[in-house]
Parts: C-alpha cells; structure tokens; sequence
C-alpha cells in the first residue's frame, strides 16, 4: 500500500464489488450475553488457523467481560477491505497483520496509539519487554501504534550431507558461501543446471544490505532525500556482490533457473526439491517443513543452519526482520478489549505461558524473551533444534526491518525491483539503487507535504 491518502475517486471504483464483503464482516457492535464483542479480523489459513482459534477460545473462556469474534481475510485484498471498512465508518476492532505498513496507516491518522489504549506504566514495561526489532516494528516518530506478537527472521539453511559430499564446511564467511557456490555448481558449464550450490535472492538484498554494514534510512534526517539511503555504498557493495553470481553464471541463467521454482507446490522447499541447492537463505518457518520431511523419510539428509556470514566491516547476527503485529484502528469500538486480547495473545502483561504454548504449537519466535523462557517454548526449542538458532538471532539489535516511513511498502517493492533489474539483466548496481532512491525520495516528500 503506497498512497498515502487514498482518493474518494478510488473508493468508489471498487466499492460496488467487495465494499459489503468487507463492512458485513465487522458489523454493528453486539453484545454477547454480557461481554462486549472484539470483531478481530486476520489472514492466517492452513495449517496455523486452528492454532489462532485455539487462542481466541482460550482468551473468551479466560475471562467474563469480552468475546473476540475472530475472521479470516486471507488472500491479497486484506489491505483494501480494511480501508473500505474504515472509509464506511464501520472497521474491525483489531487486525493482525504482516507487512510494512504501520507507519503508512499511522501516518494517514487510521491508527489508534497505543499511549491511548495502554496506561503509562504498561507502556514503559511493554518497551522493555520487547525484543529490540519487535519494538521497532510497532513504532513510528517515537510511538507506539501496534504490538508484534511473532517475529520472522532469516537465515542460511545448509545441506550438511550435500556439502560433505563435496569435502565442504558450512559457511563462516562470504569467502566460503562463494566457494560452496563454485565448487557445487562450477561457472561454464554449457548444460542445464539442476543444482546451485548458493544463489542470491532479490528480496534478501534487504538482508545482505544490513549484514554489509548498510542502513536503509537515515530516520533522523530533516528531509526526504537524506532518509533514504538505499543507494549507500554499503548497500551498493551488498549488491554488487550479489551481482557477482549473475556475472558468474549469465544473468539469464539465473533467472531461469530461479523460475524453475515456481513448478514446487505447496509446501515444498527448494531445499528439498531434488537437492535443488546446498544453501538457501530463508525463514524459521521451514523448520517445519524439515521436520515433516524427515518424518516421511527417516533416511533424508542432515541439514543446518547458519547467521548469514559478514564481509570485513559488516554486522554480525545481522539480517531482515518482519512479523506479525496488531493494531487497533482509531475508529474501533472496542479498543480495550482489543488491547486485552493483545496482551493474552503476546504473552505481555503476565500471559507468557499461554502464549509460549501457542508459539510452540506454531513454530512461531515469540515477541519477548521471556516467552521464549518459559518450559513450553524451550520443549519446543528441544524438539526442533534448528529452531534455536533463529531464536537467538531475534534478539540480536542488528536484525532490522524496513525503516518506518510513510512508503514503507512502495521502498520495500523498489528495492526488491532493482536487485531483480541487476541480478537477472545484467543492470549497474549503483545505478539501479541510484534510481530506485530517487523514485521513492521523491513519494516521500510528497507524502511529508501532504501533512
């Protein structure tokens, strides 16, 4: 979601097809029995919406004075269903979501703070009780406008048995993921590839950007064009030596072999899909699909992971962070039972067990280490090992997510453009990220004047 204030003209464009979809899902306040009715909307489906009724169950029984009626809203109009429902006078008292946009939504003046809602006190402990990256992705100009219950980090899943096959260490280094690369994959070869031993991802320049030793924004700069700082050279080098394993291979080869995965359904890991690669950079949710895995097939590889390795100069324990959050819309009807269903769910305010249990259940990182403290969570932690490491990494200050501005999306969306424009056609670099800085300074000033 890039405008900022979005034109009556466009509300009106699509009203007439899915305005009732979206306002008969909130509908006028009710009561139930006694207890007010919490309308929480969300997009979790699959394997993980059982585990989101459980909570909602567990917090209506938990307590006589709300029921928090939960809806599904999967699918990729989320966004646009919530400002129909906004624009309509008629919004959710809570949504969970999970891209960059609560700087967007904050700024357009659609959040409720959460100074209004939570008292000073809860406040203060709430900041301190955060990990640092859960905090910063709930924040804008120094306030607090949602609470992140569950934080998505990154790291590298290696082929432990693939990689001794080719008498090779897992990677402590840039020096040696580049090795495992051309050892695994020698460049030259003139037949089609059915393996990589390392291929870089566009999206994950907003990883090797921070692991590089870049920073994204300069969020305490007094103008737009000094903000955004995607075209640094610490974020020019991260690409660059991205760009190397186009050159090293043909640009065209990389992208074809990178659509080749688009053939993989379902839950399938390119990990696993025929040992497509050694090395994969990707999140804590694939632990799962490990373990399912190694359960179908007792006799499949070992596999490990590893923080992404820093060049000389870099960030250790670095990398991209996003999550799921909530916020409270500021024409809710129901902001403190929606703020009490936060705190149950986050485990905040003395709910860590319960919501350890839900993170266990999920294989979910808990917003909080003292979530991940608790017994239920470090029984998870035993069961899947592989899952400790990213644990550990979510507390690391060096994981950071994409700066909290007014375009959050439209920078994320550039960024990932102009990796794509360098590893797959050949593009310069700092070029690209030249351009893609402009593009998004220039919408930035125009939001920053728009106030």
């Amino acid at each position: 979601m890039t405008s900022i204030k979005p034109s009556a003209a466009r509300f009106a464009a699509v009203a007439a097809s899915v305005v009732f979809v979206a306002l008969s899902a909130c509908g006028a306040t009710k009561a139930v029995g006694l207890r007010e009715e919490v309308v929480f909307w969300h997009f979790w489906g699959g394997r993980d919406r059982p585990i989101v009724e459980e909570i909602v169950e567990h917090f209506n029984t938990s307590q006589t004075r709300y029921t928090v009626r939960a809806i599904a809203m999967p699918g990729s109009n989320l966004d646009l269903k919530f400002f129909l429902s906004v624009a309509g006078g008629d919004p959710p008292d809570l949504l969970n979501h999970d891209d960059p946009v609560v700087a967007d939504w904050a700024h357009r003046g659609v959040l409720t703070p959460l100074d209004e809602i939570a008292t000073a006190d809860e406040l203060s402990r709430l900041r301190a009780w955060l990990f640092p990256a859960a905090l910063q992705l709930g924040s804008y100009h120094g306030k607090l406008y949602a609470l992140c219950n569950g934080l998505d980090i990154r790291a590298l899943y290696c082929n432990k048995t693939l990689l001794t096959e080719h008498g090779l260490d897992l990677p402590e280094t840039i020096a040696d993921l580049d090795h495992i690369a051309e050892t695994i994959a020698p460049p030259g070869q003139t037949t089609s590839r059915l393996r990589m031993g390392y291929l870089p991802d566009p999206r994950r320049l907003w990883a090797w950007g921070v692991v590089f030793g870049g920073s994204f924004a300069n969020l305490h700069a007094e103008t737009a064009e000094q903000m955004i700082t995607a075209d640094s050279p610490e974020i020019v080098a991260a690409l660059a030596w991205m760009a190397d394993y186009g050159r090293r291979y043909g640009p065209s080869e990389v992208a074809a072999f990178r659509s080749g995965e688009q053939a993989l359904t379902g839950a399938a890991f390119p990990l696993l899909a025929d040992r497509r690669y050694a090395v994969v950079m990707d999140g804590q949710w694939r632990v799962r699909d490990l373990e399912t895995a190694r359960q179908a097939n007792p006799s499949l590889d070992v596999f490990a992971v590893k923080p992404l390795p820093a060049p000389p100069g870099g960030r250790k324990n670095a990398g991209w962070v996003n999550g799921n959050f909530f916020v409270v819309p500021g024409r809710a009807r129901h902001k403190q039972g929606a703020w009490e269903f936060m705190k149950y769910w986050s485990g905040f305010d003395g709910h860590e067990a319960g919501a350890a249990v839900a993170c266990a259940a999920g294989g979910w990182i808990p917003a909080s280490q003292h979530v991940v403290d608790q017994p239920a969570y470090q029984q998870a932690l035993h069961r899947w090992p592989l899952l400790k490491l990213f644990v550990q990494l979510a507390a690391s200050p060096d994981q950071v997510p994409v700066p909290p501005l007014p375009v959050g999306s439209l920078y994320y969306n550039e960024v990932v453009q102009a990796a794509q424009e360098v590893l797959y056609r050949g593009a310069d670099p700092a070029t690209e990220l030249g351009r893609a800085s402009n593009r998004v300074r220039a919408r930035l000033s125009e939001v920053l004047d728009e106030r």
